[in-house]
């Protein structure tokens, strides 16, 4: 049985790892107040040196059922002479932060209803960023095995169960402005003068602790990826950045990478994520025994 794995594009997977493994990403789209444009077609670097100057926050957007029902028709296709009956598995951002994938589960029933057979299934990985990545990654690397469908979704599960993400943003302006602020509203007595490290629990931005500093943050966040990956070894680690390359590379550097014990990419995140979050690093890593 062939699958095919499609994504939306706020896990921000590496180009070569997409091609690799045949994944197929939709879009989300930004809003500037001008035009609606897809995250893929913006020049990120721009695109943070303007959001400093908007008094009014730009909006994001999921992409629409009828694009989704594209995707999976064009990956169905893709697959249909492979042999056995073609299956596809989409793979999207937590269902607490994105309206995509209820419109995912409406186009796969759209997409059922015209074939006959067609076997399309939708999971909420409950994060984004590169812990969603991390399970795409999980599900295509199944599906390149020769995974059925169940085996995929059981893939990318246990590699949900296997990740953390932690990010340190400069500032919580953004998320108070955007309203993503959820359980991290508990930091914003002391905005001004402390620096937090947040994660995402149960499909939602979480607190985890404040210190006084950024770079305090960011060792502490090495330090809780050390305890973890002592505790249940690492498989692989990925350093985020918003509008903050320097101290990402630097994080990366000095601080991730004698953990991980060897080279560690630092991911630009992309206006969806980034315009809600703000300036920001962070770290995801995925270890080899379960975290949770």
């Amino acid at each position: 049985m062939a699958v095919r794995i499609v994504t939306d594009s706020t896990n921000y997977l590496p180009a070569a790892e997409r091609d690799r493994l045949g994944i197929l990403v939709v879009p989300l789209y930004v809003h500037d107040g001008e035009e609606m444009r897809a995250e893929t077609d913006i020049d990120v670097a721009a695109f943070y040196r303007r959001l400093e100057d908007m008094r009014t926050l730009p909006t994001s957007s999921q992409p629409s059922p009828d694009a989704l029902a594209s995707a999976f028709r064009s990956a169905l296709d893709e697959v249909a002479g492979e042999g056995g009956q073609p299956s596809v598995l989409g793979v999207f951002i937590s269902s607490q932060m994105s309206g995509t994938v209820q419109a995912a589960e409406l186009a796969a029933s759209l997409v059922r209803a015209e074939q006959s057979g067609a076997s399309v299934t939708v999971l909420d990985t409950e994060s984004n960023c590169m812990q969603e990545g991390y399970a795409v990654l999980a599900a295509a690397e199944a599906a390149a095995q020769g995974a059925t469908p169940d085996e995929c979704v059981m893939a990318a599960r246990q590699a949900m169960a296997r990740t953390r993400f932690l990010f340190s943003p400069t500032s919580l302006e953004y998320l108070r402005r955007g309203g993503r602020i959820s359980g991290a509203a508990s930091f914003l007595g002391g905005l001004l003068q402390v620096a937090p490290i947040l994660t995402v629990e149960h499909g939602e931005t979480a607190p985890v602790m404040r210190v006084r500093t950024h770079s305090k943050a960011l060792a502490e966040m090495g330090a809780r990826m050390r305890a973890d990956v002592e505790h249940c070894g690492l498989r692989r680690a990925c350093v985020h950045s918003i509008a903050l390359r320097e101290t990402a590379e630097k994080f990366a550097r000095e601080i991730v990478e004698p953990i991980a014990g060897g080279h560690v990419d630092v991911i630009e995140i992309g206006p969806v994520i980034g315009l809600h979050v703000g300036p920001a690093a962070g770290v995801v890593y995925e270890t080899a025994e379960p975290l949770r």
